[in-house]
């Protein structure tokens, strides 16, 4: 069989580059993490060849022996890992984890509730461009705007208001700590479903270093990729009284034939989060996220919520009169990648935005600690105190490249082309 080389010269160099561009390059963006070799092993086997439509012991095709034993390791890994009932390792990702949920005990125009995109929430979680908001009355939530912090006072009151069928807690660019009883207590006054998305503190709550929605929620998702570094999809865990609804709501309801290949990964990657390494590896992230909250603030930026409990900080750049975008953008130029993000009571366009969400798992995993945050965080501060300088970019790009250098990341897969290009 021929290599991917000779088949495709065009797309191995795109993997090539973009293996380099993840190795010389400062990787912040909070929802992206570097998975072990052994996840990428199993993503990229075999097992990609196999239709399984259906659960372990009931598929709609023949020669699934294996498949299954890999997903049943895949479901007991998880019970495991998060102490749920029932778990299904299926979705393709945490928008397809957060569809099933919503399909298994909602109909069209039911109620729900959950954090303002603003805010920090998620597209799923209600916003009118996402299918969440399509389907369903939405009533949103949002921060306190003195403390920045989940203003429950409100969740209550529209709660009383509004008696929607599920309460949504989560978001995507929450830095603070997630109280899932306090939301629980509100579900239950109006009888409400709590449905937790952990897609960002997932690998943080399984080193049992955040509170667990565990006991408080009907429904837990997740994806399976961000804290806990593992391949690109979802999970949903859930009470047992749901589990024969949820199953069937997520196939045949809304997805066919499960990716066996992204099942095997993800059983890799939570039996390497059981370890004991792992926690210890989640708790060198959090503080690298205080660190580097830290530093930024000692450089003057300005700090939503006013820090971080956890793996990520939303850095508030009206004070720097610069807008996400064009942070984005120069950051980039100097290989420090990050990403645009909307702050509370933003008077900027999301398309613009007037922070940046920076993240500490991509760096963590490749062995930085709190002396390369307050680095990090000094070549941000040297980059955006002169956005227009692309003479400070390339000195910040080189030293970038030479902190990397000192943390190699996938360095046997760096072809010729791609070892030219970093250099």
């Amino acid at each position: 069989m021929k290599r991917l080389s000779e088949v495709d010269p065009e797309i191995d160099e795109a993997i090539r580059l973009e293996t380099a561009r993840q190795a010389d390059g400062l990787e912040l963006i909070a929802s992206e993490n570097f998975v072990s070799e052994a996840v990428m092993e199993a993503t990229g086997s075999v097992m990609t060849n196999k239709y399984a439509e259906g659960y372990p012991g009931r598929r709609y095709y023949g020669g699934c022996e294996f498949v299954d034993r890999a997903e049943t390791v895949a479901i007991e890994r998880a019970k495991a890992l998060f102490g749920a009932d029932h778990v299904n390792v299926q979705p393709h990702s945490g928008t397809q984890a957060n569809m099933a949920v919503y399909f298994s005990v909602l109909q069209p125009g039911d109620t729900i509730m959950g954090l303002n995109l603003a805010h920090g929430g998620h597209l799923t979680h209600g916003s009118p461009v996402n299918f969440s908001g399509r389907f369903f009355q939405v009533i949103s939530y949002g921060v306190h705007p003195e403390t920045e912090q989940i203003d429950f006072a409100q969740v209550k009151r529209l709660a009383q208001e509004h008696k929607p069928k599920i309460i949504v807690v989560g978001g995507s660019a929450y830095p603070r700590i997630l109280d899932f009883a306090t939301f629980k207590e509100i579900a239950t006054e109006v009888g409400a479903i709590v449905m937790a998305d952990i897609a960002h503190p997932a690998g943080l709550i399984a080193a049992k270093l955040h509170p667990s929605p565990i006991p408080h929620a009907e429904f837990v998702t997740t994806t399976t990729h961000k804290t806990l570094r593992g391949p690109r999809g979802g999970l949903i865990m859930c009470k047992q009284e749901y589990a024969a609804v949820l199953n069937k709501s997520l196939f045949p309801g809304s997805q066919g034939g499960p990716l066996m290949h992204v099942i095997a990964a993800k059983a890799v990657a939570f039996k390497e989060a059981l370890g004991e390494e792992f926690r210890v590896y989640q708790q060198q992230i959090q503080r690298n996220a205080v660190t580097l909250a830290e530093e930024l603030s000692r450089q003057g930026f300005r700090l939503v919520a006013g820090g971080t409990d956890t793996h990520l900080m939303l850095v508030d750049l009206r004070p720097k009169r610069l807008t996400g975008k064009v942070a984005e953008a120069v950051l980039e130029k100097a290989g420090i990648t990050v990403n645009k993000n909307a702050i509370p009571f933003d008077p900027e366009k999301p398309a613009v935005g007037s922070g940046i969400r920076i993240g500490t798992p991509a760096v963590t995993t490749r062995g930085m600690r709190e002396e390369e945050m307050r680095l990090i965080g000094q070549l941000v501060a040297e980059v955006l105190q002169e956005a227009a300088d692309e003479d400070r970019q390339r000195r910040v790009r080189g030293k970038v490249r030479e902190l990397c250098q000192q943390f190699p990341l996938y360095a046997e897969r760096l072809g010729p082309k791609a070892k030219e290009h970093q250099s």
